[in-house]
């Protein structure tokens, strides 16, 4: 989060639980008892007046430790975590959901699809998510009619976040824009943790690497082309542009190379897929790439490409772009393409990688 947003709710802890009312109290509520018995995090708890709503064994987490000395008076059962919303602590599947009442409007857009892929991560399977955030155009301190003024703010266009969430694996269940008082609008957005792989992606990407779909073995792992027989990670280790197996974040952070599919739905093979979930996919992806402009987009496999764009593409630079940028197409990875060994399939990847500027 904002260092400097988080200095003012540490500094100003008083002042702003003198200012505030908990509006939303009846649907944390609601929310927590969807949850059952599991555990169930409050991100971005403040004083913790949702975390005592959401019921328990609840975990009260804020990056501001004034706001978490106050959690006591208003939630006693709730256990205490002082931390980063885009550095998670907890154990992967362990939440059986997370509420975040206008706490990641404090994440800055290019940063928000790896900070809920973190929560993708942190929530098991089938778990809910229960996001405020606002809706708008605007990012940075001067948000109009702030009260505390100084505060980090990002607030979105609908069809950009949403594309975030589902890029982050969850299955969008309810959408709410409601009208709020100062005049921006409140986007309530509930949500499932999917069987799915979590988008990799920041502004600034070297290249951003496609696939058509996650295999059910891979969206398990939680890690793109996953399964030992899958040729993607020993080509782009030999190709240099990542220097981890199996580590799509080390590849981001480290060497700018990004990761989506064009379908966010797993199955055992990519013949399962349709020509309708090629064509919204790719969509997404289209605005995706135009959002945070790599400076190539990679397709690995011809499929995706050839349904939505050009039914004769063949591997290589393509004529037309993406979003803007340009595109290069490859064959598959996977071992179930025995006509692309690894020696050829590094030599796609070295092509691609040498289109970027």
């Amino acid at each position: 989060m904002d260092k400097a947003t988080v200095e003012i709710y540490e500094q100003r802890a008083a002042d702003w639980l003198a200012r505030r009312q908990p509006g939303q109290r009846e649907e944390a509520a609601e929310f927590g008892r969807l949850l059952g018995d599991g555990v169930r995090a409050d991100l971005g708890c403040g004083p913790g007046w949702y975390a005592d709503a959401l019921g328990t064994p609840v975990v009260a987490f804020d990056a501001a430790r004034s706001m978490l000395e106050l959690v006591p008076e208003y939630a006693p059962a709730a256990l205490r975590v002082q931390g980063d919303l885009e550095r998670l602590p907890f154990r992967g599947s362990s939440l059986a959901g997370g509420w975040g009442c206008a706490s990641y409007v404090h994440v800055a857009a290019g940063r928000l699809p790896m900070a809920l892929a973190d929560l993708h991560r942190s929530v098991h399977l089938g778990g809910l998510i229960d996001l405020r955030l606002f809706g708008g155009d605007h990012e940075g301190a001067r948000l109009p009619n702030d009260d505390f003024p100084g505060r980090f703010f990002t607030l979105w266009p609908k069809q950009r976040l949403a594309d975030v969430v589902v890029g982050a694996g969850f299955t969008i269940l309810d959408w709410d824009d409601r009208d709020r008082p100062k005049g921006e609008v409140l986007y309530r957005i509930r949500a499932a943790r999917a069987l799915a792989l979590a988008d990799t992606v920041a502004p600034g990407m070297r290249m951003l690497l496609c696939g058509l779909n996650p295999s059910v073995y891979s969206a398990e792992a939680g890690i793109s082309f996953a399964r030992p027989g899958n040729r993607f990670w020993p080509a782009a280790l030999s190709a240099g542009i990542v220097s981890r197996d199996r580590d799509p974040d080390h590849a981001l952070l480290h060497h700018g190379i990004g990761m989506t599919n064009i379908v966010t739905r797993p199955t055992v093979a990519a013949a399962e897929l349709t020509t309708d979930e090629y064509r919204d996919g790719m969509a997404r992806v289209e605005r995706l790439v135009a959002w945070l402009r790599p400076d190539v987009v990679c397709f690995i496999g011809l499929a995706g490409w050839r349904a939505v764009v050009d039914r004769n593409a063949t591997a290589g630079l393509q004529d037309e772009a993406l979003g803007g940028r340009s595109v290069y197409l490859m064959p598959s990875t996977s071992g179930l393409n025995a006509s692309s060994q690894v020696d050829d399939l590094t030599d796609h990847l070295r092509r691609a990688a040498a289109v970027a500027p």
